[in-house]
């Protein structure tokens, strides 16, 4: 047996525990997790909760599991982009369509795996043995900046910048259109699509508050390069916003909305450009920049030639 311990964040807040469950452990069925909360070993506090248990932020769940339900997640050598690194925290340049960590069915070539490898057992646990050190995610089809913690302590002080939104964010976004005001703020709740459980969106009935700020960098003809600011940190939340103005980000297959993508950019032009944090040892600030990748610069330089 081995305990699965689950951070909630905000996103979560006011979600049953069972749905909370299914969302961040993809690789267990629905049924196998309401037989663990039906069985006392699904806590909070050390108190067995009942699936409709409203959890609220900041708390651990436990999940007691057999070790036979989690398959073997093999360390492999594949080449980091590390932007920072020391005893406590390690800042990775993700690329494109590499995913952050195993689920079912894509237990291979993931962050994880990578980390495991270069790391070997400097990663913190909290997050379980799918998610070694992952403190927060970005999508598979976003490149840049993301932070990994060697240990537990990093990882507590880490999770609790998230949860208030000390972490500082910035993105770079090629959206579609002509923007009008070249700076602005998108504050608009996102939850779950109602029309579409796989998706998020704009949702004033069940949403969480979602704040996006945006500077226009560089309009072009059709498209326009955009700086985008988290106050928040929904999922999708860039993605979601951009698009309730009339905006969508090129590439993106989910949230277009109508707009065709000319060249085939295998998902959202989004880049975890900037990531600032407060060291968890130091007490120091620590600033990173991701270099804008390549197939993002060929295609601004198109725009430009336009």
């Amino acid at each position: 047996m081995r305990n699965i311990i689950l951070c909630v964040e905000e996103e979560f807040e006011k979600q049953r525990v069972d749905k909370f469950l299914s969302t961040c452990l993809p690789e267990y069925s629905r049924s196998f997790l309401q037989k663990n909360i039906e069985q006392g070993n699904v806590t909070i506090s050390s108190k067995p909760v009942k699936s409709s248990y409203k959890l609220t932020e900041g708390e651990e769940v436990v999940i007691v599991v057999p070790d036979s339900q989690i398959p073997d997640i093999e360390p492999e050598n594949i080449p980091l982009d590390i932007l920072y690194e020391d005893e406590d925290v390690i800042v990775i340049n993700k690329p494109k369509q590499m995913v952050v960590h195993p689920a079912a069915g894509n237990y291979t070539k993931t962050l994880v795996n990578a980390l495991l490898y270069y790391c070997k057992d400097s990663l913190s646990g909290i997050n379980g043995v799918l998610r070694p050190g992952i403190v927060h995610r970005i999508d598979k089809d976003t490149t840049g900046s993301i932070i990994v913690c060697k240990n537990d302590n990093a990882h507590r002080k880490l999770a609790e910048q998230f949860a208030v939104h000390s972490i500082k964010r910035s993105y770079l976004a090629l959206c579609y259109g002509y923007f009008n005001e070249k700076e602005g703020v998108v504050d608009a709740p996102i939850g779950r699509d109602p029309k579409d459980r796989m998706k998020m969106a704009v949702n004033y009935s069940n949403g969480k508050r979602a704040v996006t700020h945006y500077t226009v960098l560089e309009q072009y003809e059709k498209v326009a390069l955009v700086q985008c600011r988290l106050e928040t940190g929904r999922t999708h939340q860039i993605r979601v916003h951009m698009t309730s103005i009339r905006h969508p980000l090129l590439g993106d297959e989910i949230y277009k909305t109508g707009f065709n993508t000319a060249a085939k950019l295998q998902g959202q032009c989004l880049h975890a450009y900037e990531l600032g944090f407060i060291h968890p040892t130091t007490g120091e600030e620590v600033m990173v920049k991701a270099p804008v990748p390549d197939y993002f610069q060929n295609i601004v330089e198109n725009e430009k030639k336009l």
